[in-house]
């Protein structure tokens, strides 16, 4: 990914600004201070107010941003009700304030709010130990793990409290919200339990990280379930999508709206396809986790972009040991082989 944050298109509402895409439906655009440099939110005309579709990362940047749309954005109506689709910060960091300034109730699938009030709690040096332990056993170098000891929890620091009730919201849900109906579609693999919404009527879908325009979603293992295989999730919660009509209009949370969804399904397969059958031949050789890494992210640096690297790394390996294609051996540092 780029270092500093490209030139946004000219149709993208600037921070602070909302873009109508339908009547009753808005775009914004918040900045964030690491790639992908952006986080669009949607808002949907919910009677005498208005739904909002996630809040962005704590930052003083959105703060800004939020305080410009509520007065002089939403034609004096106020937000009614907030949705939050992940726990991811960027997603969910300024929900708390957001609900507090707004009153508004918030609406989240069961495990992604379990998953944010978790991490939000957890702020002891257990946390730092934990993701250190999973670095070793990935056999990643002194300079990472000084890097993760340095940097401590870092969820804690990046999200506002949520509020300590929510509306939980489940696969197959039928949400009104002003005139339309529209159903939650929930998705796995970048977060385990991420909602989507899809209103037939107006043919469009709010994607969330599920499907993006121009990038694969982040598709990791961590430190809680090291053997998880989020990869099938996320195949599995696509294909599922390709039900839709082909020509709905997608809402991503990064990049620029756009229609073409079983094209960019298949595209998604077929890059995942290619990433493991590029890891199931360099594990002739049997490599760590952190060797492995190298083969499918050979620039990346011993900072921030490490974990995210090496999460997703994990998630193909684990993949294709479920599959067969892989063994992974036994011992504190595990080596991957090829079958």
């Amino acid at each position: 990914m780029p270092d500093a944050a490209p030139t946004p298109p000219p149709d993208a509402p600037e921070p602070g600004h909302a873009l109508a895409l339908r009547p009753g439906l808005l775009w914004l655009r918040m900045p964030l201070g690491f790639a992908p440099w952006h986080v669009n939110l949607w808002l949907i005309e919910d009677g005498e107010g208005w739904l909002a579709v996630d809040a962005g990362a704590r930052s003083e940047e959105i703060l800004a941003a939020w305080n410009r749309v509520l007065e002089r954005e939403l034609g004096g109506r106020p937000i009614t009700r907030l949705l939050a689709t992940h726990f991811h910060p960027d997603h969910v960091g300024f929900a708390g304030w957001l609900a507090e300034r707004t009153r508004a109730p918030l609406m989240m699938p069961r495990t992604e709010y379990l998953m944010a009030r978790f991490l939000a709690l957890d702020t002891d040096e257990g946390m730092t130990a934990q993701q250190l332990g999973f670095a070793r056993a990935a056999g990643a170098p002194e300079a990472y793990l000084s890097y993760l000891a340095g940097r401590g929890p870092l969820y804690a620091r990046s999200v506002v409290a949520l509020p300590r009730h929510y509306r939980r919201i489940a696969q197959g849900d039928a949400l009104r919200i002003g005139n339309h109906d529209w159903q939650v579609l929930t998705g796995g693999g970048h977060a385990p339990e991420m909602a989507c919404l899809h209103c037939p009527a107006l043919g469009v879908l709010i994607a969330a990280d599920q499907v993006l325009p121009r990038i694969s979603p982040y598709i990791g293992v961590g430190a809680s379930e090291p053997q998880a295989d989020p990869l099938r999730d996320f195949l599995d919660s696509n294909t599922r999508l390709r039900a839709l009509p082909a020509d709905t209009l997608v809402l991503p949370s990064h990049g620029e709206p756009f229609t073409g969804l079983h094209t960019r399904i298949d595209a998604l397969a077929g890059h995942h396809a290619e990433r493991l059958d590029t890891l199931h031949a360099a594990c002739a050789t049997p490599l760590t986790a952190y060797q492995a890494m190298g083969v499918l992210f050979p620039r990346v640096k011993e900072d921030r972009a490490t974990g995210f690297a090496l999460g997703e790394t994990l998630a193909h390996l684990n993949r294709l040991v479920a599959a067969g294609r892989v063994r992974r051996s036994e011992g504190n540092v595990p080596v991957f082989g090829s079958v």
